[in-house]
């Protein structure tokens, strides 16, 4: 497939000939759709949920209220920490999928996605629960369900500037930052089309949990079947480039800001955790009503034991009264990751379990903690006395 070409004098590797590329969705591209969008779990992905590669039989507590279940069920979700951590003593384990309130036994958890107006721009946040009553939290109910919503239409911002000529200008500047060449931004463009066409044509039947920015990173995995890797893996870091373009120009104007969001929550019980320290450096400045904020997180490592520091400090200033923040980490592990075929995996992601956070047991992050009285089993019982 790959040919050498010439472009003012100069040799060059051309990836594909466009000319090949069908303009309309095959019916092997329409069975990759509807497997990507597909809730239902087939027997392998099961099997890879409750059979874990690797197990942690040393790990007396489980910490985790950061993490995704996506489309696995609570009984699978069990099955695995039980795989994972068989010799575990205590455990505190809440779900918090993006924007929907989920369950597991007594404790309920969400990530929220807020406004921070101090700071112009977007923010996340946990919330945890025990026993919540949902008809209390009708409010919260619809906050959260405006959210997803408004949320999920970043998708079709996201396709149709790979789609639209008006966002010609947000691609050349994609294509810039990765090096991308013509023809690779071309084969994506044919494909987001395709992927877009098919969501409009399927929009009744789609399940509202698959309209999310990865559909379109999980789509174009598909297609290695029928494309060389080297192709596909261009077209994801050309796709990444524009994903954080289509993020920077989302407008904030519909999302709930945060301090409306914790108002409502709080009036509920609940416990709220502030996460991606290394992402929402302002949001920890903003001294907003939490229980805590994570200091390491797969995503956020470089400042663990400076925000250690910063924090104990704080709580010996007595800057949050009688309730101390607490410190977190979060796996932030996204079990659908777990369903794919491993070939389709990012190995990143792919290495995140739920409850496992290496930095607790790292020697220098452990020896700020100990100085400092903290480990896992004691903010399970601090945390779980908040929620009571």
């Amino acid at each position: 497939m790959e040919a050498v070409i010439k472009i003012g004098g100069q040799a060059r590797c051309q990836e594909i000939d466009l000319r090949e590329v069908p303009r309309e969705a095959t019916e092997e591209e329409r069975a990759a759709f509807f497997r990507v969008v597909s809730t239902t779990l087939t027997p392998e992905q099961i099997t890879r949920i409750i059979s874990p590669e690797q197990t942690y039989p040393r790990q007396d507590y489980v910490l985790a209220v950061h993490w995704h279940p996506e489309q696995v069920t609570m009984d699978l979700v069990d099955k695995r920490l039980d795989a994972l951590y068989p010799h575990r003593q205590g455990e505190l384990v809440i779900p918090t999928q993006h924007n929907v309130l989920l369950r597991r036994g007594d404790y309920s958890g969400v990530e929220v996605d807020c406004y921070s107006r101090g700071f112009n721009r977007k923010v996340q946040l946990l919330m945890h629960f025990k026993d919540i009553d949902m008809e209390r939290a009708e409010v919260l109910l619809c906050m959260l369900k405006h959210t997803f919503k408004y949320r999920s239409s970043q998708l079709f911002e996201y396709l149709n500037t790979l789609v639209e000529p008006a966002f010609e200008d947000r691609l050349q500047d994609a294509a810039a930052q990765t090096n991308t060449d013509e023809d690779i931004v071309g084969f994506v463009r044919i494909q987001a089309q395709k992927l877009k066409d098919l969501l409009l044509e399927n929009e009744e039947t789609v399940s509202d949990e698959a309209i999310k920015n990865k559909l379109v990173r999980n789509f174009f995995d598909t297609l290695r079947e029928r494309y060389h890797d080297r192709l596909i893996d261009k077209a994801q870091v050309f796709l990444k480039a524009v994903k954080e373009i289509v993020k920077r120009h989302f407008s904030l104007d519909y999302f709930y800001r945060a301090s409306e969001v914790i108002e409502e929550a709080r009036s509920l019980g609940a416990g709220i955790v502030i996460p991606h320290p290394e992402q929402f450096w302002p949001i920890l400045l903003a001294d907003y009503d939490v229980d805590g904020i994570e200091v390491w997180n797969p995503q956020s490592q470089q400042y663990t034991e400076f925000l250690i520091n910063v924090v104990n400090r704080r709580n010996r200033m007595g800057w949050h009264g009688k309730r101390p923040i607490l410190i977190f980490m979060g796996d932030d592990c996204h079990l659908s990751e777990k369903l794919k075929k491993p070939s389709e995996q990012d190995p990143d992601k792919a290495r995140r379990e739920v409850g496992l956070q290496p930095a607790w047991d790292d020697y220098a992050i452990r020896k700020s903690l100990i100085i400092n009285g903290v480990n896992r089993k004691k903010v399970i019982e601090e945390y779980r006395a908040r929620l009571a």
